[in-house]
Formats: structure tokens, C-alpha cells, sequence
């Protein structure tokens, strides 16, 4: 990821998260649901912006 390069210029910035997270917790199709998702018109799947419900 560092290595790839634009025309423009293209800056990566990675940090390690290294919190304790629980496996196994089920999210409910309802609750998915009522997350703010904005998907990109380029690869929707992959390129996206998560906003706070207001």
C-alpha cells in the first residue's frame, strides 16, 4: 500500500490498532441498516464514508 503511486501524488497513513476487540458478537440486520453509509460511485463495495446519524 505505501508503494502505490498517482499522477497527483498519493499519501498512506497507517496506524496499528492494537485494542482488544470480542469475537463472535452478532449484528443484526436492523441494526445494520441504521448505519449512515455513503457508498462511492467507484467500487461501492470497497470505497465508502461511514457519518454519525444526526
Amino acid at each position: 500500500m505505501s508503494s502505490t503511486k498517482t499522477k497527483e501524488g498519493l499519501k498512506v497513513q497507517a496506524v496499528l490498532d492494537e485494542n482488544i476487540y470480542l469475537r463472535g458478537i452478532k449484528v443484526s440486520d436492523d441494526e445494520i441498516s441504521n448505519i449512515n453509509l455513503s457508498r462511492d460511485e467507484f467500487h461501492g463495495d470497497w470505497n465508502y464514508s461511514i457519518s454519525p446519524n444526526l
